[in-house]
């Protein structure tokens, strides 16, 4: 019974890591490619590639170590790839991208109650 469990947490874990990283191939496919270099990351090609090859390790090899080298590439490009490429490409910040301070509320800028 508790092999059953351990199994069962085993698969969802492998589908948590597998449907992260389509999302992360997603995103990387439909972002534009000047936006990479713009940010300062690797080019759109690189991560098409690194995020293609960690759904294909997920989907064919069943090899722990591979899938968790895939989920931290898919984690980095989550992290810190996607919010700098959608900064640049003008579809992120918040306030920021209004041309507004960093104190700016939803409804304007802040005032500190004066």
């Amino acid at each position: 019974m508790l092999l059953s469990g351990f199994s069962s947490f085993l698969w969802l874990l492998n589908m948590a890591m597998l449907v992260l990283a389509v999302v992360a191939l997603f995103i990387s496919a439909t972002t534009r490619g000047d936006a990479y270099p713009a940010a300062d990351k690797q080019t759109k090609k690189f991560w098409l590639i690194i995020l293609g090859i960690t759904v294909a390790v997920n989907l064919l090899v069943p090899m722990l170590f591979l899938q968790i080298a895939g989920l931290v590439a898919t984690i980095v490009f989550m992290v810190d790839v996607r919010p700098a490429v959608k900064q640049i490409s003008g579809g992120g910040g918040g306030g920021s991208s209004r041309g507004g301070s960093s104190s700016d509320g939803p409804y304007g800028p802040y005032n500190g109650g004066r």
